[in-house]
């Protein structure tokens, strides 16, 4: 039966009948149904960060020295990622693509390492620069050994990307699901197990394992298409057009690194446990948009790399037309009612142990600054991909340049404001104007905007290659915004009567309240968008239709294999 099962899940995904799913609706339902897994066990692993730790130095030491090992994937591993082999091995033959993945691998293992070398030896100086008040607490030496373990991570993160190109062109989306609940499995072992054994460098212990986990589970598929790479020299004839698409990709990438890692700076200058509240709630944040944005994001690469190979662009237009109004529109429905019930999810999700009550309002006001640009930040990741299939690699590199700017410069500019001015008027809107910390509002502030004017930007730089796109837009727009108005005025209206019935003085109470506000508010923004006969409230119903339908006609048990007799 083991054996069974690992077939199937190893398998294509096939619309649960007999063909692979082809819908992009069907697939990106299917991906977000399988990333909800992992975004519920990267909660568990917040909570569990926040019920042991709190916001406090432990956890700004780590996340502080996470933001290097993410510079290294952005600037090295990203140059050979799934994104950028994705185009080229769709239509290879095996041998072709052996090569390719070969000297790809090859390839990002020797620069890689190289720059890991280097910032392991200089590590101690980078840190210094980077985090001042940090690198003069006691666990100095601590935060030096983790930030150099972690260098591994890239890399492995990187050789996975090479085989996830196979995984993602077989449609293998169980597995590309699968592998970051492995690697969030990882840093929970080495949160729970690790910690109390090893301190704070058996947390890194934990990332490399859930690392090593991320890189396995695309082996099988890999060593089934007959394509596993091996150790080859890489040959500048295989590698130079790779490279040089991938490298605009991979400074982007690296931009977006590099804003992160000053935002960060700036926090862990705001006080101790602001780099953790700051990583909280982007951390929240990042659950909608993994269901929502980055599943058609993903869903829909592959569709349209092979549309721009074979020139459709009316069908190119279409995918990326389709993909974003529900982008849209369900990301603004989850930010109606994530602004009403962000101090429900945050008390339920890190409410514990050590994140005290101030913490939790200070989360879930950034987390209300997060969410309003939640649609753009989807967005982003899926306009990024349609540029990439459409081989125009340079261009998201140039508005990430001028988002990275645009945001670090708010950065510093709101941070010189006079604190009563601005900085007051945006604490006391969120309610914790009585609080310490709050200049990591203006950050997020900053961060929100500089996404918006992005999204602008990749907008813009479509024009040429999906005329008449941003018309396609505004509809789902005006319907998401109705749908959000009205799902979150009844998700509140909900909670002001919860309140008068019965106090929040526990966690289950808390849970109901806020789960009971959230059902009302979702069957409220669905009978907005029935009434203003939304079209793609309509396809969401019938793309899940056909999955259950196709669920229940293979609704069979799995048969024990022969080696496995069945047991009582």
């Amino acid at each position: 039966m083991v054996g069974q099962i690992f077939k199937r899940i190893t398998a294509p995904v096939r619309g649960l009948v007999l063909r692979p799913i082809r819908s992009l609706h069907q697939a990106a339902y299917l991906l977000a149904g399988l990333t909800l897994a992992s975004q519920v066990l990267a909660l568990l692993r917040d909570r569990a960060f926040a019920h042991t730790f709190g916001a406090g130095q432990t956890l700004d030491l780590y996340y502080a020295a996470f933001r290097v090992p993410d510079l290294v994937f952005a600037l090295v591993s990203s140059l050979v990622s799934a994104y950028v082999l994705i185009p080229r091995i769709t239509g290879m033959d095996r041998t072709e693509t052996r090569t390719l993945l070969s000297e790809s691998a090859t390839f990002l293992l020797g620069l890689g390492g190289t720059l890991s070398v280097a910032l392991f030896v200089w590590m101690p100086n980078f840190l210094a620069f980077l985090y001042p008040d940090l690198m003069h607490t006691a666990a100095r030496d601590e935060f030096i050994l983790l930030s150099r373990l972690l260098l591994l991570q890239p890399i492995l993160l990187g050789l996975s990307g090479v085989l996830a190109s196979v995984t993602q062109v077989h449609r293998r989306f169980v597995l590309f699901a699968l592998s970051p609940i492995l690697y969030n499995l990882g840093i929970i072992f080495g949160a729970l197990v690790l910690y109390p054994r090893f301190g704070l460098i058996g947390i890194g212990w934990g990332v490399v394992i859930g690392a090593l986990a991320y890189l396995f589970v695309h082996v099988p598929v890999v060593i089934e298409a007959g394509v596993l790479p091996t150790l080859r020299w890489p040959q500048m004839s295989v590698m130079a057009s790779v490279v040089r698409d991938s490298v605009p990709r991979s400074l982007a990438l690296g931009m977006g690194a590099v804003t992160a890692l000053a935002l960060t700076a700036l926090a862990s200058q705001a006080g101790t446990g602001a780099v953790s509240i700051f990583t909280f709630a982007s951390n929240l944040e990042a659950v909608p948009l993994g269901l929502i944005g980055a599943s058609y994001a993903v869903a829909a690469f592959p569709a349209l790399s092979e549309a721009s190979a074979l020139d459709r662009r009316s069908e190119f237009t279409n995918i990326l037309s389709a993909s974003a109004r529900h982008v849209i529109l369900w990301s603004l429905v989850a930010f109606g009612l994530i602004v009403v019930l962000r101090a429900h999810l945050v008390r339920v999700i890190l409410g514990t142990g050590a994140f005290d009550w101030n913490a939790t309002r200070l989360t879930a006001a950034l987390l209300a600054i997060f969410v309003v640009g939640l649609a753009a930040q989807g967005l982003i990741l899926l306009f990024s991909r349609a540029l990439y299939a459409a081989r125009k690699s340079w261009q998201p590199l140039l508005y990430q340049v001028i988002g990275g700017i645009l945001t670090v410069a708010l950065a510093y500019f709101l941070l010189t404001l006079p604190p009563d001015g601005f900085p007051r008027t945006l604490a006391t809107l969120l309610k914790v104007g009585d609080l310490q910390g709050t200049p990591i509002l203006l950050l997020a502030f900053a961060a929100t905007l500089g996404q918006l004017g992005l999204l602008g930007c990749l907008l813009f730089a479509l024009r040429n290659v999906t005329p008449g796109l941003a018309r396609t837009l505004l509809r789902p727009v005006i319907d998401g915004s109705i749908a959000a108005l009205v799902g979150g005025a009844a998700a509140y209206g909900t909670l002001l009567i919860g309140g008068s019935i019965a106090p929040l003085t526990t966690l289950m109470a808390v849970f109901i309240e806020g789960a009971l506000a959230g059902i009302v508010g979702l069957i409220f923004a669905a009978l907005a968008l029935y009434v203003v006969e939304n079209e793609e409230f309509r396809i969401v119903f019938a793309a899940l239709e056909k999955l259950v339908r196709a669920r229940e006609e293979r609704a069979t048990a799995l048969a024990p294999s022969a080696e496995e007799p069945l047991r009582p």
